[in-house]
């Protein structure tokens, strides 16, 4: 069994036991109101169902990257009862979720995947207009409870490669209200296409994000054998949608249209987990397309060769790396814990203290300088 596919058996097992046990919390739902402090136990719960079931990526240069974009999207919003609180998931389907009480989850295939982080952003301000417009929250007002398993479904979390248990999951989500969410939906995700792309263009992203990450999703879905990805089976429509989206786009100022991406910390972060979690062939193929003088395409390749066991072809790339950009503290990272796992304290020393000057707050390379220190 593949990793990906434990992983979903066994969060579709929970999910078969949240269905019969932990009801949302929020049952004063059923007579018209769901509160704020209903919202966040929901939230709480299922951050709670995710954290103990799905392995995370904790590495903080992921994870600050992707609460960066969350908290530059949320900023300008008025005050806003939520953290918005940022998770990512080592699973490659191409999803992101966001639940009442401000919890966003994004996959790592997501990011993988994409080109910009203008389309990342703009699937980020589709979520996150989900919870300002308390999409979820509204429906439980209406009486339509929903269990911990039908968010889970409906998140794409109990997906049908989870075997048996995971098909009975989403057989038993579904009765409870995933097809009805699915109905609903429509209208819900035609509301977080508007705002969305509104949040987006507020805070200095070109605009187009949003449309070309929903058409590289859409791209990949008919590549994949009729395999659909998870986003485009829990956001309906979206053919017709996109229609509408690129409509608004182009009554928008030129100013707005003609925005520059800025790419550079995205393509960071999307070598890091090519290089660390991806295919090792398909992490070849993307590094081998970079600029021929790109930092990070030696860094993307030493990570890679040491991942395989490849020392010497890992030595080469880091090397490269570091004549090319010295003073990258990633880099300096990177290199540094490559070093202390050969057992070259010196080398690893001086490289980690360099990468920890430049960034003293990056906790995976103060977890091995202190490692470096205990041994001595």
């Amino acid at each position: 069994m593949k990793f990906s596919d434990v992983t979903k058996l066994v969060c579709s097992l929970m999910c078969s036991a949240a269905l019969l046990l932990c009801p949302v919390t929020g049952r004063a739902a059923l007579f018209g109101e769901f509160t704020l402090k209903d919202e966040m136990d929901m939230g709480r719960e299922f951050d709670a169902l995710v954290r103990s079931s799905m392995p995370l990526v904790e590495d903080p240069e992921v994870k600050n990257y992707v609460q960066g974009i969350v908290n530059r999207i949320v900023k300008p919003l008025p005050p806003q009862p939520y953290k918005f609180q940022t998770s990512v998931l080592l699973e490659p389907s191409l999803n992101a979720f966001a639940t009442p009480g401000g919890f966003v989850f994004v996959h790592t295939g997501l990011i993988q995947n994409l080109d910009h982080e203008s389309e990342l952003a703009g699937v980020l301000s589709h979520e996150i207009a989900h919870v300002t417009q308390r999409h979820i929250a509204k429906r439980m007002e209406r009486g339509q409870a929903i269990s911990l398993a039908t968010l889970a479904a409906i998140a794409g979390l109990a997906a049908s490669g989870g075997g048996k248990a995971g098909g009975a999951a989403m057989v038993a989500a579904g009765a409870a209200g995933s097809a009805a969410m699915l109905n609903y939906s429509r209208t819900d995700e035609s509301d977080a296409d508007r705002f969305g792309l509104r949040y987006l263009t507020d805070v200095g992203y070109n605009p187009a994000g949003l449309s070309g990450a929903f058409r590289k999703i859409q791209e990949l879905s008919w590549g994949r054998a009729g395999a659909i990805p998870t986003y485009l089976s829990t956001h309906p429509g979206i053919t017709e949608r996109l229609s509408v989206l690129e409509a608004h786009q182009k009554s928008l100022p030129r100013a707005q249209r003609e925005r520059k991406d800025d790419d550079r910390r995205f393509l960071r972060v999307r070598t890091l987990i090519w290089a660390r979690y991806g295919d090792a062939q398909h992490a070849e193929q993307v590094f081998s397309s970079m600029h021929a003088k790109d930092p990070m395409r030696f860094l993307g390749m030493g990570i890679l060769a040491a991942r395989r066991n490849r020392v010497s072809a890992a030595q080469q790339s880091f090397a490269e790396a570091l004549k090319l950009a010295p003073r990258d503290e990633l880099i300096l990272r990177e290199a540094g814990i490559f070093q202390y796992n050969m057992g070259d304290a010196s080398q690893a020393r001086k490289m980690l203290e360099r990468a920890l000057k430049l960034d003293p707050d990056d906790y995976m390379g103060l977890f091995f300088y202190a490692r470096l220190l205990d041994d001595a």
